[in-house]
């Protein structure tokens, strides 16, 4: 039986790229986030997958969904938490319940699944649980008080469970991306750059796929991508 990756966050980037990379290397896939059109495009053009709606925030709708996707395909090899929530502006304009919101998406969706996978994954002798992240989990800047919180608090969630998991046989990683990502909107917004500019959804999920499959001697807990011209 093939393994399954379940991935959650599954947008028009980074995620639908990882779907088709863990599909193309011979994945069941699960693919979790609320576009139900997008999802269910991706499920009539990929077999092997199971598309659940889902917003992430709700802890409840979560566990039911990871429910669901044990009930059909069984237990994950391979879990990749890419969901993100994020929001900008000065931290006196940032709305509390915004914030709390990004740190349910970003920390405490890691938690959920990190709890309901890595029993499973034990029992089965193995498996990886990755998250996708950026620099602001490194850093607080101005006008990211309501984002860079939230992603420092969940490369040290992260850490944490490693720590705990990896001599159970369990890697866990954190994929740092410092770049724009290639999508329409960042292509809008950024007209005037050159294609270097971007960094390519499909060469994030190529990492993700490595990191996922490194060897258990030599396993990352953080790993950076950025493209050749970005300046450190």
């Amino acid at each position: 039986m093939k393994p399954l990756a379940v991935v959650t966050g599954v947008g028009p980037g980074t995620g639908s790229a990882v779907v088709r990379r863990f599909h193309e290397g011979g994945y069941r896939v699960a693919m979790i986030a609320r576009d139900a059109t997008r999802l269910s495009l991706l499920h009539d053009e990929l077999a092997d997958t199971i598309a659940v709606s889902c917003d992430v925030t709700d802890s409840a709708k979560l566990l039911a969904a990871l429910d669901e996707i044990v009930a059909e395909f069984g237990g994950p090899k391979a879990v990749v938490h890419n969901a993100v929530g994020g929001v900008f502006g000065s931290f006196a304009e940032v709305e509390p319940a915004a914030l709390e919101r990004n740190f349910q998406v970003n920390v405490m969706a890691l938690l959920h699944l990190a709890r309901w996978a890595s029993p499973l994954m034990e029992a089965a002798g193995g498996g990886a649980i990755l998250c996708t992240g950026n620099t602001s989990a490194l850093r607080g800047k101005s006008h990211f008080a309501g984002f860079a919180p939230t992603k420092a608090a969940q490369r040290i969630l992260a850490e944490s469970i490693a720590r705990e998991v990896g001599p159970k046989g369990i890697h866990v990683s954190y994929l740092l991306i410092d770049a724009v990502i290639d999508v329409p909107w960042a292509r809008k917004r950024y007209a005037d750059k050159p294609d270097d500019f971007f960094i390519q959804p499909a060469a994030i999920a190529d990492e993700a796929w490595h990191v996922v499959h490194q060897p258990r001697s030599a396993w990352s807990f953080l790993t950076e991508v950025r493209p050749f011209k970005e300046t450190w």
